[in-house]
């Protein structure tokens, strides 16, 4: 029998990551025991002593969770789960192409544990057709169960954005497509017990597709504001002001502001997973494509805005000092995996930059086989530098100190705008 409006359900997380571990708080928050597992033992290990490794969950609040969290590295804990939601991480593949292993890895792991009655959803963004042709094989042949008659197969997709307080897991309506009516109604009903608003689909592929056009759409955007910041520093337009102009238009008109590149787990990925499965239908997709292109490139203009600061400046590159504000991949957050600020120092520091950053979320970071340590964000490490450089723009940061003393700073971010110095280029 479905338990899903039961006090007493039992709820597994199959990855406890930035989209996992604030899921398991959720359903221990609605009286569920949770089971969370992942393979990383010192993440277990964290969250065993009570120490949070993600944002959007504190200390504070994993801890009080303990007592209906169980998190582990054994799939066997599942056994005894209602419900087994799967957030594992999709990358792409240095070929391109979308990398589902750790989707792959977690059913075929899963489906030796389950038991008749029990409900799966795959949470992982990944192109339509993934639940029904990749996981239901693997959890039916596993398990000699059958999808949709001895167990409930659904999909759907994670919207969670890191570091955001007002859109939290409880705010951000869930969509849900299931493999039969009755899956769907299962995983309604799971789900209602964590979020305010819950949207039925007709399909695990609606799901699946409702994310990508998500991303896509925004990654479209992104890329046709950045063509537009080109356009516009060629032509001696401030870009922002254009921006805000347009942004007084109350429809039709939805602001994206340009930047240094896209970064994230999604807004990079998702549309190539879509462009990847758009090509087995004979269809090449080309906004996706000029949109990437443009969002690449980004980085590259960044780095030459520099260099044309120095240049003016009488400076090259090579040996000037280079204080980056920000490296994280967006504001509020210590995460810089997929972050386009990375992409603007390797190319600067392989240009000979003497370069230096600060994040107050990032103590330190490694990339392509070289290592950086946060400094201070003093007057010597400011006014010292030959070009403060801003590519992620905290809140926490004061920009009117920042730009009273630097020598010259290169925003890519916009946050200066509002100072009006002097000594401020805007991308």
């Amino acid at each position: 029998m479905a338990r899903e409006n039961s006090q007493e359900i039992a709820v597994g997380i199959l990855g406890l990551g930035y989209v996992g571990l604030p899921v398991c708080m959720a359903f221990a928050e609605s009286g569920a025991k949770v089971v969370g597992v992942d393979l990383d033992e010192r993440r277990v290990s964290m969250l065993q002593e009570g120490r949070s490794y993600v944002t959007d969950v504190p200390d504070e609040r994993l801890q009080a969770a303990l007592s209906r969290f169980h998190p582990t590295t054994q799939y066997e804990a599942l056994g005894d789960c209602d419900a087994v939601v799967i957030s594992v991480p999709t990358p792409l593949a240095k070929t391109g192409e979308p990398d589902i292993s750790a989707i792959v890895g977690a059913a075929s792991s899963l489906a030796p544990v389950m038991r008749k009655g029990m409900l799966v959803v795959l949470e992982s963004t990944t192109y339509p057709g993934t639940t029904e042709e990749v996981v239901r094989p693997l959890l039916e042949e596993g398990s000699g169960l059958q999808a949709g008659v001895d167990f409930n197969l659904a999909y759907s997709p994670e919207r969670i954005d890191p570091g955001n307080k007002q859109f939290t897991v409880v705010q951000i309506p869930k969509v849900v497509g299931g493999l039969t009516p009755e899956c769907t109604r299962r995983a309604v009903a799971l789900y209602e017990r964590i979020v305010e608003t819950v949207v039925p689909v007709s399909s695990p592929r609606v799901a699946e597709m409702t994310k990508l056009l998500e991303n896509t759409f925004r990654a479209v955007n992104i890329g046709l504001v950045n063509e537009m910041a080109l356009l516009c520093r060629r032509m001696g337009i401030s870009v922002w002001e254009v921006i805000d102009a347009a942004s007084t238009k109350p429809f039709g008109f939805m602001r994206f502001e340009p930047g240094p590149g896209i970064g994230g787990h999604c807004i990079p990925i998702d549309p190539l997973y879509l462009a990847w499965k758009a090509r087995q239908f004979n269809h090449e997709p080309r906004f996706i494509q000029v949109a990437d292109v443009v969002n690449r490139m980004m980085p590259e203009h960044v780095a030459r805005m520099v260099a044309d600061v120095l240049n003016d400046r009488g400076k090259a590159i090579r040996g000037s000092r280079i204080l980056v504000i920000g490296v994280a991949y967006k504001p509020g957050v210590g995460d810089y995996r997929e972050s386009p600020a990375m992409n603007v120092v390797e190319i600067l520091y392989r240009k000979g930059a003497d370069l230096r950053y600060h994040d107050p979320h990032v103590p330190g970071f490694s990339y392509n086989g070289t290592s950086w340590r946060c400094v201070e964000l003093d007057e010597e490490q400011v006014s010292g530098a030959d070009c403060v450089l801003i590519l992620t723009a905290h809140p926490q940061y004061d920009w009117e100190w920042i730009v009273s003393k630097a020598q010259v700073v290169v925003d890519a971010r916009g946050a200066t705008r509002c100072v009006g110095a002097d000594n401020v280029v805007l991308i």
